[in-house]
């Protein structure tokens, strides 16, 4: 890094550690295997980012496709409730064991680390940040083709480190309706941009709900402003996703694998590739 950086990386080409570039990514363990990392992203909370997640393993899954599922948002881990998963993760002395769904979706989160996965997380960013690494790391990925890593909201010290850490081959951003969100929705399009990050496009989620007598699409959080975020960064709109109580239902039971096709973003650029 230059002595005069400005940390203004859109003005700079070199590649430094203040955009990811010259950092070495972290190892799996010996004998892993992990082809694509897809990172889920949002610029704020409660706008489904973890539903995306869940609903785009599900789909890979349903591809024929080896799938895992990395939960970076360790202050508000929801991935293990969506898919069922009770149990502890176990491990020895090398690695630890993700946990399965009953799908066959390999599954790490720290909840299946806590003795009681309703206690708080009360830890520093750095401490943060340095689990999702061993999430990496530690855990025996066992040839998986498709690893989807739900990410917390913002910009903050966990996103940094899997974008600088982790061989992300690109992000989806979650985004929904409300005006307000396409400030939030910039910053995390431009983090991407300035750690070289691939971005495949935006999901919006809550778009509209339908009403069951006569169909008509009813846009509870008004007019969708996704396209003129998507066309100021020349992003795809990949998916335009509907408040559906059934889902919620699933997730609440654990049964997010029992999701129906037509409620899940086909998005087949990404396996297209």
């Amino acid at each position: 890094m230059s002595e005069e950086c400005t940390h203004d990386c859109s003005s700079c080409s070199a590649d430094c550690e203040s955009r990811g570039g010259g950092i070495q990514k972290a190892p799996l363990h010996a004998g892993c295997s992990v082809k694509k990392v897809i990172a889920v992203v949002s610029g704020k909370g409660g706008v489904g980012k973890s539903l995306v997640t869940s609903l785009m393993a599900v789909n890979a899954k349903r591809r024929g496709f080896k799938t895992a599922v990395l939960d970076a948002d360790i202050t508000g881990p929801s991935i293990p409730k969506a898919f069922g998963i009770n149990g502890k993760a176990e491990g020895t002395e090398e690695y630890i064991f993700p946990c399965v769904s009953e799908g066959g979706i390999s599954v790490m989160s720290i909840n299946l680390l806590m003795e009681n996965s309703s206690d708080p997380v009360i830890w520093r960013g750095p401490v943060i940040a340095g689990a999702v690494t061993q999430f990496w790391s530690d855990v025996l990925w066992d040839d998986v083709d498709y690893m989807f890593v739900d990410m917390p909201p913002g910009t903050g010290d966990v996103p940094l480190t899997v974008f600088q850490s982790l061989p992300v081959d690109g992000i989806i951003v979650v985004t929904s309706p409300q005006s307000l969100v396409s400030e939030v929705v910039t910053k995390a399009v431009k983090m991407a941009k300035l750690m070289n990050i691939p971005i495949y496009g935006i999901v919006e989620n809550m778009s509209f709900v339908k009403c069951p007598d006569c169909g008509k699409e009813i846009k509870i959080f008004g007019e969708s402003h996704v396209e003129e975020i998507a066309g100021e960064y020349g992003l795809d709109v990949l998916a335009r996703l509907p408040i559906m109580p059934e889902l919620a239902s699933l997730c609440d039971a654990g049964k997010i694998e029992d999701a129906p096709q037509e409620a899940i973003p086909a998005i087949d650029k990404i396996f297209a590739e």
